[in-house]
């Protein structure tokens, strides 16, 4: 791909070449071809409705061949008829009718192209199809993230490592589990997302089939329409004003945030644990940390990432807040808008690939991990209090907490505190033999 330096977005200059296939889904090339092909396949299906002329299978292949040599070329011509009519769907409605008026056999369907729609019905349907192409591309990009995600939960399943609740030590984990977590969140998040069905409307000018109805009232338009659009992959929307109001695709932004959240959550706290030198970051020799401090290593792409997820949150939630709403049957307020929505789809990949990058940098640093753990003794009164607890001994919290809170206990306090204690043998022992890094619970089989 050529690299262009006087585009706006840096998603088509600087970060093009990691997001291609989702600019390819939502280019301006694909809205107009998937236009064109909406129109060039309700014409053929039409047709094969007894109650209009009947196209041969000579006709037919020819627009299949016309579909078949959509390009750039044709986009251009496209283009040129919008300059002049400034509508972008009749513009479509024109190249097309201009070909067919070309060949003797396909000019006596030229009136039958666009029939009894309205601009919003091609619409409708051409967005529901790309969205959904790039819900499909979305969703194996988090997938493969997810999947690295699991790997790491099993590869330092059993490295132990001192939890922060408030930014304070806390009861030990494992890395293994604490990445578990982040998995987990994400599988709900994907089903969701599958969950979320793309809806299209071929129903006219205020959804209520007025022209088809009075062109035929033989036809049961609403089901006729509804087996068109069900041939795309979409589900109908039966009850609409002149646009499909965009619930489903509402509904897509806040399931992308979601996923976005967690993310952000996973890179915030990847952030800090290679700032705190749990995680180590791989050295590349080419790379530059700092323009003036030479030995700096940065998590930069746990950094990119956070920003590129903040763009595309900002952009979901003004899409939730604006595309469901439309001033009684109709404004054109959200056609500006949807034709954005791959910027948040863009924006949100560009850190998924972030992620992905950035875990490939980081190793777990056994060394740091095992001194905090052994510097942090008092994380083990939690065990202690329970245990004298479930022995009966009272003010059990009260003890440990004058003990420990706001203090440092090292082995030596700890274990002379638990010989003490007025417990059981066994409940001594076990505790004994307790240390920070064995004090994990069920960590390690969660």
């Amino acid at each position: 791909m050529k690299y262009e330096h006087n585009n706006i977005s840096p998603l088509d200059s600087r970060y093009a070449n990691k997001i291609l296939d989702t600019r390819d889904c939502f280019s301006e090339y694909t809205l107009i071809k998937e236009r064109f092909n909406i129109e060039i396949d309700w014409l053929i299906y039409l047709c094969g409705n007894k109650n209009f002329p009947k196209i041969s299978k000579k006709s037919i292949k020819k627009l299949y061949e016309f579909k078949s040599s959509f390009s750039d070329k044709e986009v251009l011509k496209i283009k040129r008829i919008e300059n002049k009519t400034n509508h972008d769907v009749k513009a479509v409605e024109y190249f097309i009718k201009d070909y067919c008026l070309k060949d003797r056999t396909l000019s006596k369907y030229v009136n039958l192209i666009h029939f009894g729609l309205t601009s919003e019905d091609i619409n409708s349907l051409a967005y529901a199809v790309i969205i959904k192409n790039g819900i499909n591309i979305h969703l194996q990009k988090i997938l493969l993230l997810n999947k690295k995600i699991k790997n790491y939960s099993k590869k330092w399943k059993h490295i132990p490592f001192l939890s922060r609740t408030h930014g304070q030590a806390a009861s030990p984990s494992t890395l293994g589990k604490e990445m578990k977590v982040f998995s987990s969140r994400i599988d709900r998040e994907i089903s969701l997302l599958k969950s979320i069905t793309p809806l299209a409307k071929f129903s006219g000018a205020t959804g209520n089939y007025h022209t088809f109805d009075l062109v035929s009232n033989k036809v049961n338009w609403p089901v006729f329409n509804k087996r068109f659009i069900n041939s795309f992959g979409v589900s109908q929307n039966q009850f609409t004003t002149q646009i499909e109001p965009h619930d489903w695709i509402s509904e897509t932004a806040q399931a992308i945030t979601r996923v976005n959240n967690i993310l952000i959550d996973l890179s915030q706290d990847m952030w800090i644990y290679i700032s705190n030198e749990i995680f180590a970051l791989k050295v590349n020799v080419d790379e530059v940390g700092s323009s003036t401090m030479p030995h700096k290593v940065n998590p930069i792409d746990f950094e990119n990432a956070e920003g590129n997820f903040g763009i595309s949150n900002s952009m979901n939630e003004f899409f939730v807040n604006k595309l469901t709403k439309s001033r009684l049957q109709r404004d054109l307020s959200d056609s500006t808008v949807l034709r954005n929505i791959g910027l948040s789809f863009g924006y949100s990949q560009l850190a998924v690939s972030s992620i992905s990058k950035g875990l490939d940098k980081v190793k777990p640093n056994k060394e740091v991990i095992l001194n905090e753990l052994n510097n942090n003794w008092e994380v083990l009164t939690e065990a202690v209090q329970t245990i004298m607890r479930y022995e009966g001994v009272d003010d059990a919290y009260e003890q440990l907490k004058s003990l420990s809170r706001g203090n440092k206990l090292n082995k030596e306090s700890y274990l002379k505190f638990v010989s003490d204690l007025p417990i059981s043998d066994k409940s001594k022992e076990k505790l004994l033999k307790l240390t920070p890094s064995k004090y994990i619970g069920l960590a390690n089989k969660l």
